[in-house]
């Protein structure tokens, strides 16, 4: 009993630890970009490359997880999370930085494995109580850290943002090794090395492409040639994951419409979800001396980004409610619209740090609504033997829409920058209008959702299923849902 409870608490600080360690970035680009002395489109790169490493990373890891144990991979993975986070502790250029957070992202995998050794060694009886405390501590570890990171720059210095991070990780590693018990092993199958080549290659090629579009000059030869590397490499992809029994990303699931609809929504989720958090931050911080900006302290931006947090715990705490009574279908399309209010809000009205807070808030309010619809959704179209793929698809994608969300906000805002700079009020403005389109086809997407008590999983799905040799359910009665 003493060592199950020992479990509940490892796993609950592991994924602590990471959320607060991905939230104390948010406020912090600009003083990061001060004293690496870079650009704000170059220091963008220490979000978009965690979450880049991550979206690539953390299908591997929960691939390995399933024919190596999920608990060497967990270990693995915090063991990445402490190496990553010891260099960038050390760290005083940008590329070494970027190095590190990429480090970082590998570490990605701390919250799907988690939950996965919740379910594997954890009573039935308590796995839904532990995952809703590793759930609790990982919110709690979100709001903190925008919170937390001014002081600790005022009092420590930028350093410290990594080194308070790395000490519960490190630990967490070593206890983990000592004390969790390895999971059942499924072998998962040959993991095709060709797939994470190539999904890394159209990323990077994109991402660098956008983010690097004004300063190279978007007819540059060398932007155009990104872009079609990008776009080889993505056809080539997506042909080598359609032939795989085990894909990366099931593409053959996604021919379900209930999935290939949630996926796009949680995409447009990830460009919004991110990149307001950490340009809201830059916002904030702008001198008042450039016309529009407010000025503020890190530790006053992490305060303006608190409501996000504060309206994130309120909602969640009545989803279950809404969610019962109206369904999730409608909970997506409200979190849709929820957040194309917040983005072209704050496209307006940006002058005032209430209407930033304003903005934060209804933020928080559609990502919470959206995230949560989509993991009852996402679970709900797959036949139940395939529900793990689908949660952890759903993820994947999110990370992947957030990498290309920063690189597409800094490219937008950092687009109107003046000799000193800094980017122009309508810089901004342009960018969060940007990702208010994107939470509107979000909404519209939504509106193809099929609702969960309606849907089944095509037959031809479930025969695939059954031939990779693993037993499909019985054909549900009910008529599908057209792909």
């Amino acid at each position: 009993m003493r060592r199950l409870h020992l479990t509940k608490v490892i796993l609950a600080v592991s994924a602590g630890a990471y959320t607060l360690l991905q939230s104390l970035l948010f406020p912090v680009l600009p003083t990061l970009q001060q004293n690496l002395h870079t650009s704000q489109s170059a220091v963008t790169w220490v979000l978009t490359a965690y979450l880049l490493s991550a979206a690539v990373c953390t299908p591997i890891l929960g691939r390995l997880g399933d024919r190596y144990g999920k608990k060497r991979m967990f270990v693995v993975a915090l063991g990445a999370l402490a190496a990553g986070s010891l260099l960038a502790a050390v760290a005083t250029a940008l590329p070494v930085m970027i190095v590190a957070r990429a480090i970082q992202g590998v570490g990605g995998g701390v919250l799907p494995l988690s939950f996965g050794i919740a379910q594997d060694q954890l009573p039935a009886a308590e796995v839904a109580g532990a995952i809703g405390t590793i759930s609790m501590v990982c919110g709690l570890g979100s709001g903190l850290g925008v919170v937390l990171a001014g002081p600790i720059i005022s009092v420590l210095g930028y350093h410290w943002l990594f080194w308070i991070p790395f000490i519960p990780i490190a630990v967490a590693a070593v206890t983990s090794f000592l004390v969790l018990s390895e999971s059942p092993r499924e072998g998962a199958g040959r993991l095709r090395w060709q797939a994470f080549a190539l999904l890394t290659a159209w990323l990077v090629a994109f991402l660098l492409a956008v983010s690097q579009g004004n300063e190279w000059g978007w007819r540059s030869a060398l932007i155009i040639g990104l872009f079609a590397v990008a776009g080889v490499t993505l056809i080539a992809w997506i042909i080598v994951e359609s032939h795989s029994d085990t894909p990366l990303i099931d593409m053959r699931m996604m021919r379900l419409r209930g999935v290939w609809s949630t996926n796009l929504v949680t995409l447009l989720l990830g460009l919004c979800m991110f990149a307001s958090l950490a340009f809201t931050a830059d916002l904030a911080q702008t001198p008042t001396s450039a016309g529009y900006g407010l000025g503020a302290s890190v530790t006053q931006a992490g305060l303006i980004l608190a409501p996000q947090a504060i309206a994130t715990a309120a909602v969640g705490a009545v989803l279950g409610w809404l969610t019962t009574r109206a369904g999730a279908k409608m909970v997506l399309l409200w979190g849709a619209l929820t957040c194309t209010v917040a983005m072209m809000a704050e496209g307006f009205l940006h002058n005032a740090a209430w209407q930033l807070m304003l903005c934060m808030a209804l933020t928080g309010a559609g990502i919470i609504m959206l995230v949560s619809a989509q993991a009852n959704i996402s679970v709900t179209v797959v036949p139940p033997h395939q529900t793990g793929v689908s949660a952890g698809l759903n993820a994947n994608i999110r990370q992947i829409g957030g990498s290309i969300g920063a690189a597409l906000m800094a490219s937008i805002v950092t687009s109107t920058a003046t000799r000193g700079g800094l980017p122009t009020s309508a810089g901004y403005a342009h960018g969060f209008f940007a990702l208010g389109i994107a939470a509107a086809i979000g909404a519209v997407v939504a509106l193809f959702v099929p609702s969960p008590h309606r849907t089944a999983a095509p037959r031809a799905l479930q025969r695939q299923a059954g031939g990779a040799g693993r037993p499909a359910p019985p054909a549900p009665e009910t008529k599908p849902e057209s792909a």
